[in-house]
C-alpha cells in the first residue's frame, strides 16, 4: 500500500472497507471537513458561519430521513448559546404506519415555553432536551441543577420572580424551601414529565460542585426537599473529561486504566435499582476496580437495558455541563441502536457518523479546541471505542425483527450462526458464509466497524493522533500500526 493513512479511502471511486461494506470518498471527505472546523472552532450559536449552516442543514436533512420532526427554536442562542440553533424534536418515524407506530402527544408550542421557562434550572442554560427517539421513547440530555451560586449569580433571576424574593437572597446554601428552587425546578420537573421521562441517569462524581462557599452546581440526587421523588434516579459516577488525558498519555489505551477513586472531590456512590442490576450479570460492587473499557461497557449496557424496560418511559442522561461524557453516551447510544437497525434505519455507516458528531458533539457544544490543547480526547475515545460494542450483548434486540425478506437457505443458517454466534438477527448472513466470512461476523459488528474506520481515517488526516512516546520509531506503534493493518492499506485495486 502507499505511504499515506488516507490510501485506505482513494476518494475517486470510494472504497471497501475491512468490513467488507462501501463507503463512498465524498462522504469520508465529508467526515474529514467536519472533524477540521470542530477542531479549529467552538460552536456558539450566536456566531454563526456558512459553514455551520451546511452542518445545520445537513443535520435536519439526516434526522428527516427517518423522522417526522417539529423544531424546537433557539435562532440566537436565547435559549442556550451552546445548544444547536434549531434542536429536533422527534415525532414519530416516517415509515411507520401511524397506527401502530408511536403517536407523540407532545404539542411543540409547549414544549417551546416549557424549554424557555426551565432553562434557569439547569447549569448553564443546559436544558432538559431529547435527542434520540426509541421505541416511542424520548432519550434526553442536559447538564445538571443549578446551585445556589449559579442561579444567585444569574442575570436572569428576575425573569423568573416578578419582585419580591428578598426573603430566599438570604440563604446560603439548597435551603429546601426556597422559593427559588421549588419555582424553577418545578419547571424541569414540568418539562421531564411532559416528555414522559422518568429514569435519570447521573454521571457526576461529586454530588455538589463548591465555588466560593456556594453550590454552583446541584444535583437530583442532593434536592433537599425530595422534589425528584417520582423520578427514578440512578447515580452512576464516570470520571470527567480530564481524566481522558490519561487515555491519550498510555497511547489511547483505555484497557488497564483504572479511575482513582480516592480522590477529595469524588464523593458520589454508583446507587442502581435493583430492578435495573438483577438482569445484567454484572457486579455492581466492583465498579471502583473495573478499568475505562469494563465501566463505559457496563454503562452502556445499563442505558441499554433501561430503555428497553417494558414501561412508556424515557431517559434523561446527564454529567455536570453536559457537553463531555454526557455526549461520549449519546452517542455510543445513537449508533449502538443505529446498528440494530433500531433507530435512523435508512442512514449509511457514513452518514449517522455525521450526524452523531455534528448534533451530539459539535452543535451542543463540545469544546473540542480546548480539550484537544490539554489532550483530553474523550470525543477520539468515543469513536475508537466502537470496537469494544460489537458484541450481540449490546443488541436492544430481543427478538428477531421482521424476517419477511430472508429466503430459506439463509434461514437454515441462520440457525447454526445462532448457536455460533449468538447473533440475533440476520438478513445477508448467508451470503457471509459462501464469502468465508466468519459465521459470528454480524450485521451489527460489520455497521460499527465500518463507522470506526471511518472516523479513524477522517481523524487521523485532519487531528492527528499525537503520541507522548519520545522516539518516533516506537511513537503511536499500538494504534495506527493496528489501524494500518485493520483497514489493510488498500484500495479497491488491489482487493483480492
Amino acid at each position: 500500500g502507499r505511504g499515506t493513512m488516507m490510501a485506505a479511502f482513494p476518494s475517486v471511486s470510494g472504497s471497501l472497507t475491512a468490513s467488507g461494506l462501501m463507503i463512498s470518498g465524498r462522504k469520508t471527505e465529508e467526515i474529514a471537513d467536519l472533524i477540521d472546523l470542530f477542531s479549529k472552532t467552538q460552536y456558539r450559536a450566536k456566531e454563526v458561519t456558512p459553514r455551520v449552516e451546511t452542518i445545520e442543514k445537513r443535520c435536519l436533512e439526516l434526522f428527516g430521513r427517518d423522522y417526522k420532526y417539529s423544531v424546537i427554536h433557539n435562532a440566537n442562542g436565547e435559549v442556550c448559546g451552546h445548544y444547536p440553533r434549531q434542536m429536533v424534536f422527534l415525532e414519530y418515524e416516517c415509515t411507520e404506519l401511524r397506527k401502530d407506530g408511536f403517536e407523540s402527544t407532545v404539542q411543540i408550542t409547549k414544549l417551546q415555553d416549557l424549554v424557555n421557562r426551565s432553562k434557569m434550572a439547569r447549569c448553564r442554560g443546559r436544558f432538559v432536551c431529547p435527542v434520540i427517539l426509541y421505541n416511542g421513547k424520548h432519550i434526553c440530555r442536559s447538564s445538571t441543577l443549578a446551585g445556589w451560586g449559579e442561579l444567585y449569580g444569574r442575570t436572569g433571576y428576575n425573569y423568573i420572580f416578578s419582585g419580591g424574593i428578598d426573603d430566599t437572597w438570604g440563604a446560603e446554601s439548597d435551603n429546601g424551601d426556597s422559593q427559588l428552587f421549588d419555582k424553577v425546578r418545578g419547571l424541569d420537573i414540568k418539562l421531564l414529565r411532559y416528555l414522559s421521562v422518568r429514569y435519570i441517569c447521573d454521571l457526576m462524581v461529586e454530588n455538589k460542585k463548591v465555588k466560593f462557599g456556594l453550590n454552583v452546581t446541584s444535583s437530583e440526587k442532593v434536592d433537599k426537599a425530595q422534589r425528584y421523588a417520582d423520578f427514578t434516579l440512578l447515580s452512576v459516577p464516570y470520571p470527567g473529561c480530564e481524566f481522558f488525558k490519561d487515555y491519550k498519555d498510555r497511547d489511547y489505551t483505555a484497557e488497564g486504566l483504572v479511575f482513582n477513586w480516592n480522590q477529595d472531590f469524588v464523593d458520589a456512590p454508583l446507587t442502581i435499582p435493583v430492578c435495573f442490576t438483577k438482569n445484567l450479570n454484572i457486579d455492581w460492587s466492583k465498579y471502583q476496580s473495573w478499568d475505562l473499557v469494563q465501566q463505559t461497557q457496563n454503562y452502556l449496557k445499563l442505558l441499554l437495558h433501561i430503555i428497553n424496560s417494558d414501561d412508556e418511559s424515557g431517559l434523561l442522561v446527564h454529567c455536570i455541563s453536559g457537553w463531555d461524557r454526557t455526549p461520549l453516551f449519546v452517542s455510543l447510544l445513537r449508533l449502538s441502536l443505529w446498528a440494530d437497525g433500531a433507530v435512523h434505519a435508512s442512514l449509511e455507516p457514513a452518514e449517522i457518523l455525521y450526524l452523531t458528531i455534528a448534533y451530539d458533539w459539535f452543535l451542543f457544544g463540545h469544546m473540542l479546541p480546548d480539550r484537544l490543547s490539554k489532550g483530553e480526547e474523550i470525543f477520539f475515545f468515543c469513536f475508537n471505542f466502537l470496537k469494544h460494542i460489537v458484541s450481540e450483548k449490546f443488541s436492544a434486540m430481543k427478538k428477531p425483527r421482521d424476517r419477511g425478506s430472508v429466503t430459506s437457505l439463509s434461514s437454515d443458517f441462520s440457525l447454526i450462526t445462532e448457536d455460533v454466534g449468538g447473533a440475533t438477527y440476520l438478513t445477508n448472513d448467508a451470503v457471509d458464509l459462501f464469502s468465508g466470512q466468519p459465521l459470528a461476523a454480524s450485521k451489527r459488528q460489520a455497521r460499527l466497524e465500518t463507522v470506526r474506520e471511518v472516523f479513524l481515517a477522517a481523524y487521523s488526516s485532519t487531528v492527528g493522533l499525537k503520541s507522548s512516546a519520545p522516539s518516533p520509531s516506537g511513537a503511536i506503534s499500538g494504534l495506527l500500526e493496528q489501524f494500518a493493518r485493520g483497514v489493510g492499506l488498500r484500495g479497491t485495486n488491489s482487493i483480492v
